[in-house]
Order: structure tokens, then C-alpha cells, then sequence
């Protein structure tokens, strides 16, 4: 069990999500980057879907209230256990009373902490996910406040290990250089609209930087630069959108849809973010600029496919390496 000790409405419970009830009007919610929350529980031990929490406001506090394994990962953030300093995507022991901070990203925006066992929460819809908007999932729909207390699900003891394991996916690394500069690349799919739209707007699409703007959540990110006009004005009836779903509304300035994105809507889609991607735009601050590079779907599957296959590598090689109880 842990103790919060600040507040911090936007740090939220989640795992991987609500997949297959959009159809329902429910969002797929989960983490935004679920390469990151994947990995910080194999690095407890846990299943890849297992409750953490999602932090992106700092610096987070946090007290152990009995012994445990946790891990941070996602963004590049100073941590401390007590006056200790833990390494980036690694996972350690933690005794009672000790504290955790987990200070401001130097580059990203969220970071993850998941401790042995995930946190047990009511499951709702087959997710404990916390949904903002319908106010459920999670602990009781909200955000973290100081003084909530979270129980942990029982699993056996893995034994002592203080110093602990650290794993870095192969493409985080770059990814940090990428951002270092205050810019970076996701690749997209055309939308159905995307012919629809003039090929001046097509052209600064895959060549211009979009700014992210303060009007960026877990919902979806407004972003600024070109506009993008269509060939002509149109009315769209209201459809079937997911994360990663570019939508331009009327001003031109594109909106991008992420894991709390809308069910539905009416604006013209001119791109998708592959999902390969999608935890790249999680790691996004604002005023990072994003460029959007087009691909077809043999590469978008491609990447897919070798970011499952590199977890499941990282996976078992933990299961060699971690203390048995």
C-alpha cells in the first residue's frame, strides 16, 4: 500500500485500457504511453496490464506504507527513494516508510510507477482505468489527491532486490535525443478526408511543425501552425473516431485524438498517428512541435510488430533475471 502525499488531479490510475467499447460511447482510456506502463510492471513482475499510475504533474510524492517492488519509467525524471537516486526505467525494493519523489521531467511529459502486484481497484468494463469524462474507473473516477491511500493485489514475494533491474526499450533512447531539440517526428496513415483536403494543406501537413498548444489532455492535443483548408466547406455526419485520429475542425488548426479521444465526431479527418507512435505523442509537452510523416500500412503493422515482439523479449528476459522468494 502507498500514501499520496501531494495533489495532483491529472495523475490518474490507469492500465491498458477499455478496448472494444467505443462502439458503446465508452473511451478506450488507459495510458497514454502504454510502451511505458507495459514495461514498468514487467520490471515489478506484473502483467503487462496491471494498474500503475500515470503522472504528469510534478513533482510526485508518494510514502510506502509496506515493502515493496516499484519502477518509473516514461519520462526522463530525477527519482529518489528516500535520499537515494533510482535510474531512469528501473525497478527496485522499497521498505515501509520510505519515500518516493519523482521530480519534473527534464524531457516528456508523463511518467509512469507501478508497483509489484498493480493497484486494486474496483475493475469496470474489464479495465481499472480511471475515465475523467464519465467520472469512473480508477479511484472513483478522479484524480489523486494528498492523503488517498492505495491497496496493492496480493501476489507472492519475488524475495530481496535492492539494487534492483533497469530496461530501456531500443527506441526511447533516440527518441530522448529527438526531443532534446523540441521536436519530433510521428508517422501517420491518410484519413478518409485526406483527399478532400487542398494539396497546399496536404503539403504543409507532412512538411510543417505543429505546435502542441495548453489545450492538450489526455483527451486529445490542439495544435497550431498551417492551416489546412479543404478543397470546398462540407458537413460531415458525426462517425466512428479512435486515438491517433487527426481531425481538422473549421479554424484549419488540427486536432489529435488520444486515449481518452471522443467516441465520435463530425470533423474532416485528413491523417491517423500509427500506433506504433502513439506513446511518442504522450511523451509530448507542451509547446513541443510534432511533424507528421506519412507511411502505408505494411510499415505501420511492421513497427507494431516489432515493438510487441521487443516487450515479449524484454519481458523474458526479466522472468531470467528477477530474485525468487
Amino acid at each position: 500500500m502507498i500514501e499520496i502525499l501531494t495533489n495532483g488531479a491529472p495523475n490518474v490510475i490507469q492500465d491498458l485500457g477499455r478496448p472494444g467499447q467505443m462502439a458503446s460511447g465508452v473511451s478506450r482510456n488507459g495510458a497514454m504511453d502504454t510502451l511505458a506502463l507495459s514495461l514498468a510492471n514487467a520490471l515489478v513482475g506484473n502483467e503487462a496490464g496491471a494498474a500503475a499510475i500515470e503522472i504528469c504533474l510534478f513533482p510526485f510524492r508518494a510514502q510506502f506504507s509496506g515493502d515493496t517492488e516499484f519502477a518509473v519509467t516514461g519520462a526522463d525524471c530525477v527519482v529518489r527513494l528516500d535520499d537515494d537516486r533510482v535510474a531512469p526505467w528501473w525497478g527496485r525494493s522499497a521498505q515501509t516508510g520510505q519515500t518516493i519523489v519523482i521530480e519534473r521531467p527534464r524531457r516528456g511529459a508523463r511518467a509512469y510507477l507501478a508497483l509489484r502486484g498493480g493497484f486494486d481497484v474496483e475493475p469496470i468494463l474489464g479495465s481499472r482505468s480511471t475515465d475523467l469524462k464519465g467520472n469512473f474507473g480508477g479511484l472513483g473516477g478522479r484524480g489523486l489527491r494528498r492523503g488517498d491511500t492505495l491497496k496493492l493485489c496480493t501476489v507472492p514475494s519475488r524475495g530481496e532486490c535492492k539494487a534492483g533491474l533497469g530496461v530501456v526499450p531500443q527506441e526511447v533512447p533516440e527518441f530522448w535525443r529527438e526531443l532534446s531539440s523540441g521536436c519530433m517526428t510521428v508517422r501517420t496513415l491518410p484519413a478518409a478526408e485526406y483527399d478532400l483536403f487542398t494539396a497546399e494543406a496536404r503539403h504543409a501537413f507532412e512538411h510543417a511543425d505543429y505546435e502542441v498548444t495548453p489545450d492538450a489532455n489526455r483527451v486529445g492535443y490542439r495544435l497550431a501552425g498551417p492551416s489546412l483548408p479543404l478543397v470546398a466547406p462540407m458537413e460531415l455526419l458525426s462517425h466512428g473516431i479512435v486515438p491517433g485520429t487527426v481531425q481538422v475542425p473549421p479554424s484549419g488548426q488540427p486536432i489529435v485524438q488520444l486515449a481518452d479521444a471522443n467516441t465520435c465526431g463530425g470533423y474532416p479527418k485528413i491523417a491517423t498517428v500509427i500506433e506504433a507512435d502513439l506513446w511518442r505523442l504522450a511523451q509530448a509537452p507542451i509547446g513541443c512541435r510534432i511533424r507528421f510523416s506519412m507511411t502505408d500500412i505494411d510499415t505501420a503493422l511492421s513497427a507494431l510488430r516489432a515493438q510487441v515482439d521487443e516487450q515479449a523479449k524484454l519481458r523474458r528476459t526479466l522472468g531470467l533475471m528477477a530474485p525468487r522468494g
